[in-house]
């Protein structure tokens, strides 16, 4: 015990003697929560548009400001061709034209329909739908506005008829913010990277520099070298957990619905398994330089886009659905949204727990077996 707590202070030193290093640990996480918290962000708030007026009266006019008051679409232009439309669009100007047809008006004064085109620039998928729902809504209450008007001015009673109205009430994120979503799940994202690089390549920096060496020639016994070396890092990526937990809390205004108790245990089981990822990569690099190309490509690239991070695990291909079970950020991200957005029990994210639990223990053993026989 004494030999690993050794090993324990020296590593400790070595975060002292490298303020670069001390500055990724601490304000890295800081700085790249804030600024992905910021960037990661899908809502649309504004839907640039154009308008090809044909009919120029009073009704198109009144139509195009519905838009303008809903506080979602913004009137960039005015044009009067499909040709503008078509320029604004590949310019990236506008989002959408909205063109009215002439006779608009006097299809509305005689009770007839009055069809509208909307042209759409469809390469951001997610962005054009947000675009059309709005649309939607505001077509459909400006018809239903038509048809209360025309019944009051011709005098025409409306009939009772039995109707549906659905009383929305939105759990856990009633704001429907983009950012409350993502902001837990990139505290999973950085405390991977942390721990994993931060592991990997401080092996092998030791390495690279001879050190490793002569720790192997003295009496030290490779399971003591390799707890003494797990144990900084891990106190480390818990201090990781605390600070972006306080920037998550203090400077977005997310709080922790569930227990902060089990928060903190799941993120030791899933340090445990980016620990021992780290571990695996000292083993199979030579320089850091190898270690960082590893670390960021074989390692987190699939962890970002297979955990549902970036993209729903629903949405996927059966074959990538299976392989996902296999990445351990699937896991944790579902226990930080759960607990942080809708405050899950450990009850109700047992089997998560559980798979976080096997893949710690299971990483960790079969690196630290990797890293004895390379020792040997």
């Amino acid at each position: 015990m004494k030999t690993i707590i050794q090993i324990m202070i020296k590593e400790f030193l070595q975060l002292k003697r490298d303020p670069r290093l001390f500055g990724i640990v601490f304000l890295a996480p800081v700085i790249q929560l804030i600024v992905l918290g910021y960037a990661a962000n899908m809502d649309v708030n504004t839907v640039h548009t154009a308008v090809f007026d044909q009919d120029k009266t009073a009704a198109s006019r009144d139509f195009v400001e519905k838009f303008e008051r809903s506080g979602y679409f913004q009137i960039d232009d005015y044009v009067d061709s499909y040709k503008q439309i078509d320029d604004d669009i590949n310019s990236n100007k506008v989002l959408w034209a909205l063109v009215i047809p002439k006779d608009f008006e006097k299809k509305i004064n005689r009770m007839e329909s009055a069809p509208v085109q909307t042209i759409f620039d469809g390469s951001d998928g997610n962005k054009t739908s947000i675009a059309f729902g709005y649309l939607q809504g505001i077509a459909s209450s400006y018809s239903k506005s038509i048809l209360l008007e025309n019944a009051d001015r011709t005098g025409m009673k409306v009939p009772a008829a039995g109707s549906l109205i659905p009383a929305v009430r939105v759990w856990y994120n009633p704001d429907l913010k983009t950012r409350v979503f993502m902001v837990p799940s990139i505290m999973g994202l950085i405390l991977m990277i942390i721990t994993t690089i931060l592991m990997s390549m401080a092996i092998v920096k030791e390495r690279e520099i001879g050190t490793l060496e002569q720790l192997i020639v003295t009496p030290i016994k490779p399971s003591q070298l390799i707890i003494g070396k797990l144990v900084p890092f891990g106190i480390l990526g818990f201090i990781d957990v605390l600070i972006v937990l306080s920037v998550m809390i203090f400077w977005f205004g997310i709080g922790v619905r569930g227990s902060f108790v089990f928060l903190v245990a799941s993120s030791f089981l899933f340090v445990l398994s980016t620990l021992g990822i780290g571990l695996f990569i000292s083993t199979i690099s030579k320089t850091q330089q190898q270690a960082m190309m590893v670390a960021q490509f074989g390692i987190m690239m699939p962890m970002i886009y297979l955990s549902g991070f970036a993209f729903p695990i629903e949405n996927m291909p059966k074959i990538i659905q299976y392989i996902t079970y296999l990445i351990p950020l699937r896991y944790y991200i579902t226990i930080l949204r759960g607990v942080i957005l809708k405050g899950a029990s450990f009850f109700e994210l047992i089997p998560e727990t559980g798979m976080l639990l096997l893949f710690g223990i299971l990483i960790l053993f079969l690196s630290a077996k990797r890293f004895k026989k390379r020792l040997e």
